[in-house]
């Protein structure tokens, strides 16, 4: 990850960051993010799964083509759920016999896993546990014993459930099973399933226990799947924490406790940490907000409203109908953010007019509008600003603007969907160093720039 020093500059041709480029190597050092003084409620810190900040610091790095492929298999599988909810608002349920058996799972029932990880505690005594957090999906799972032959490796001690004082299986009869997608029974106790775009998986009992964010935040009976059939490239995390909107994710599970409300920060660079709270204590500064858009058929997702997109604070000539026709949800597991043709075509057309001046290079996986800034002790990069519903304005941080591959390799962060048609999707490259609140409760999303 490079490391750039940033500074904002208006001027006659419009809003841009000028960049002095200290070194475009990876960086091997973590540097923390400071707590200010009225950080006084739990916070998780939040870090990249392949940075040196990480738990799974030993896990080797990916290159930037490959977090890219693996970002294009997360948007096919989430169209491809969003293209089957629009036929069927409910997925037939199939049921196995045993933990054996397998349980048939569909492609694209769950979307494939995000990048940023936190750290949790499971059962009594607690054991921590290293997961990735996603927006995308709903069940919380994490690989369990006994699992040898169908585990992948992981950092973390897998956890025992019969370790556990306050472990217990969740009962076929509950209405925990039946909210399942895929769900199945063994001698009476629940089995769930979930297949994400990429083929990974997880196949386990559905089960209760003792959830620990914080020695203050303990959630007991909390539900999650107890992996002892796993597959795929989860970067040595133990499981996922599911953020999502539907019945059984982390934050309908903790309403009572949290409101329903929870907020992160992603960190600007893989080298540097964030943070993921729950309930009203989050940082309020500066945070503005758009409403919150919900689709009965996809009750995962958080949508919103896109409205508008400015390059170096000129407005681009698209129609709203354009974003307004497929709509739009933020994700925290998505990498780049996905755009209406249409809309992207506007977007890199004003950008590549706006860094003329600068040597192109060639294209890194989905992005086409690539720099080779070799050479270059100082950069200017126009601003990239999104304008939401309810006027609220995203202007986007340097980090959230540009990809970058190498320091012969920096890209513009975004990319076209395969039609005007597609859903849209806020990633989370966008999103860094923003406030990010979710209020379900109150139905409305927040931004807060500068937070990390």
């Amino acid at each position: 990850m490079v490391v750039l020093m940033c500074s904002h500059v208006r001027g006659e041709q419009g809003s841009y960051h000028k960049i002095s480029i200290h070194s475009l190597l990876p960086s091997k050092v973590c540097s923390s993010f400071k707590e200010s003084a009225n950080f006084n409620f739990t916070r998780l810190k939040v870090t990249h799964r392949h940075g040196p900040c990480s738990p799974l610091r030993s896990h080797p790095t990916p290159l930037p083509e490959q977090i890219l492929d693996e970002d294009r298999s997360r948007i096919d599988s989430l169209r491809r759920r969003i293209a089957a909810a629009a036929t069927s608002a409910k997925l037939d349920r199939q049921r196995g016999s045993q933990v054996g058996s397998k349980i048939p799972v569909r492609p694209g029932s769950s979307v494939s896993t995000g990048n940023y990880v936190v750290t949790v505690g499971f059962g009594t005594p607690k054991r921590d546990q290293t997961v990735i957090f996603d927006t995308g999906s709903d069940i919380t799972w994490i690989q369990c014993q006994p699992c040898v032959t169908y585990c992948y490796e992981q950092q973390d001690p897998i956890f025992n459930p019969s370790a556990s004082s306050t472990y217990a299986n969740i009962s076929c009869s509950s209405t925990y099973c039946s909210d399942l997608d895929i769900s199945g029974c063994s001698s009476s106790a629940c089995l769930y399933g979930v297949q994400y775009g990429d083929n990974s998986f997880s196949i386990g009992f559905f089960a209760q226990d003792t959830l620990t964010l914080s020695p203050t935040d303990v959630i007991p009976k909390f539900p999650f799947g107890c992996g002892e059939r796993n597959r795929g490239l989860f970067g040595k995390a133990a499981g996922l924490m599911g953020l999502g909107h539907g019945k059984l994710s982390l934050v309908t599970q903790t309403y009572q406790k949290y409101g329903g409300v929870f907020a992160y920060c992603l960190p600007p660079t893989s080298s540097s940490t964030g943070y993921l709270t729950f309930g009203t204590g989050y940082p309020s500064s500066k945070v503005k907000f758009t409403p919150m858009v919900t689709d009965a058929s996809t009750p995962t997702f958080y949508y919103l409203n896109l409205m508008a997109i400015s390059v170096a604070g000129q407005r681009l000539p698209i129609s709203a109908k354009v974003f307004n026709d497929a709509g739009t949800i933020i994700d925290s597991g998505t990498v780049i953010t996905r755009l209406p043709p249409t809309a992207y075509s506007a977007l890199r057309s004003a950008f590549r007019q706006a860094m003329s001046s600068y040597k192109t290079a060639s294209a890194l996986s989905i992005l086409d509008t690539c720099y080779d800034f070799t050479g270059h002790s100082t950069v200017s990069i126009p601003t990239v600003a999104l304008q939401f519903g309810g006027g609220v304005t995203m202007e986007l941080d340097l980090s959230g603007t540009l990809y970058v591959g190498s320091q012969s390799q920096v890209c513009l962060a975004f990319a076209a969907n395969g039609d005007d048609s597609d859903v849209g999707i806020l990633g989370n490259v966008q999103q860094k160093t923003f406030n990010v609140v979710y209020d379900v409760s109150k139905k409305k999303i927040g931004f807060g720039p500068g937070a990390c």
